[in-house]
């Protein structure tokens, strides 16, 4: 651990940021969470506060009552939810401190121990003299998202009242009020079994995939597809996996691609769904059954959201961060909470830097000064927005 590195008002709380960090990202999170969810829980109950885990293993606490500041009855935001998530992709890399000690690698540093760091921080040092604050930390965000959409669906969860979420991801202390969605899904080609010696006698699916994937890159091209979104630019849809034939001297009689699809608002499943089929029915030879299916999962992807770069959530926090507004560059289960909620994704780090990769590569890091300056943009943020 480098020296000379002051706790955020650690004279007041007693906490660490940056002591958490490095051991959060000590622990292997990539197949369970419990160890680092329990640490944190026992930092919580250290300061007084009594969190509960739900079935799905998501720990949600909260402080304050929700009433309004003095004279204030008709203030924007009384609940704010912070919410990030505790798991990370394998495998596990531990941690490793830059040469000058102004960096922390290891696999979670930015995705998402360091917004985990600094909420941490946040939910133990805000005064808060009016208006609620939650904690909501959450499983399982990087392969289903079950903790978060149990938390969004359960008759108790805090967003039920909540008037703004923000979600713990690498931005760069970018605030983000939008972001893609994404769905996953097959498509199926049938035709009919020949000798190869013969494959005008057959219907060839394999073949077929020309048309399709044609089709597919006109796709957004139809006037009824959503152009380009404001915040978010344009859609894509993606051919990612290809599997066809069982022989190599018979006509194919089956296809599949798998497709992957990052929406922009309104499109939603349904409606992609039946645009691509339709599109399909102009371009594929009727010999030839075409279908769609998504990818089976227990809980729904991610659609597209947005919200009010205008909105007070946006403002306030940009304000206290000085980044930029911009769209969040890939999918997240904020989009599950932006339903209920105005929502914004913020916090230290980046998916990628000028080398490359950061979040989820191996060189994964955080820088300690971005760890600091987000707690102290969501404290500052978060007073003023529950005090006014």
């Amino acid at each position: 651990m480098p020296m000379n590195r002051a706790s955020l008002d650690g004279s007041r709380t007693g906490f660490d940021p940056i002591e958490f960090l490095e051991r959060a990202v000590s622990i292997e999170t990539h197949e369970r969470v419990d160890e680092l969810r329990e640490d944190v829980r026992s930092i919580l109950g250290a300061h007084g506060h009594d969190p509960t885990v739900d079935a799905t293993g998501t720990l949600v606490v909260t402080r304050g009552s929700g009433e309004p500041a003095v004279g204030n009855t008709d203030r924007a935001v009384s609940h704010i939810v912070l919410n990030t998530h505790l798991d990370t992709v394998s495998p596990h890399v531990p941690p490793e401190w830059g040469p000058d000690g102004d960096r922390l690698s290891g696999r979670g540093a930015c995705d998402a121990a360091g917004a985990l760091a600094a909420m941490l921080a946040t939910f133990l040092t805000t005064e808060l003299t009016s208006g609620r604050l939650t904690l909501a930390l959450t499983p399982d965000e990087e392969v289903y998202s079950t903790g978060a959409r149990s938390l969004v669906e359960r008759a108790d969860s805090p967003l039920r009242d909540a008037d703004a979420v923000i979600v713990g991801e690498p931005t760069g202390l970018d605030v983000c009020p939008a972001a893609p969605g994404r769905f996953e899904g097959t498509i199926e080609l049938g035709g009919e079994h020949a000798h190869a010696a013969r494959p005008d006698t057959g219907n060839n699916a394999v073949d077929a995939l020309a048309e399709v994937l044609l089709a597919l890159r006109s796709f957004d091209d139809r006037d009824d597809v959503p152009g380009d979104h404001p915040q978010l630019g344009a859609p894509t849809l993606t051919p990612t996996v290809v599997q066809g034939g069982e022989a190599t001297n018979q006509v194919p009689a089956s296809a599949r691609l798998t497709v992957d699809r990052r929406p922009v608002p309104p499109e939603t499943p349904d409606s992609f769904e039946a645009t691509l089929l339709d599109q399909f029915d102009a371009a594929v030879p009727s010999s030839i059954d075409v279908s769609f299916s998504f990818t089976d999962r227990p809980t729904p992807f991610f659609d597209a959201w947005s919200t009010d770069p205008d909105h007070p959530l946006v403002l306030t926090l940009s304000a206290a961060s000085g980044g930029d507004v911009r769209a969040f560059g890939a999918a997240t289960e904020a989009s599950y909470f932006a339903g209920v909620a105005p929502t914004v994704v913020f916090g230290p780090g980046s998916l990628a830097d000028a080398v490359g990769p950061v979040a989820h590569a191996d060189r994964e890091y955080v820088s300690i000064d971005e760890i600091h300056e987000a707690a102290t943009a969501l404290i500052s943020a978060t007073t003023a927005l529950l005090a006014t």
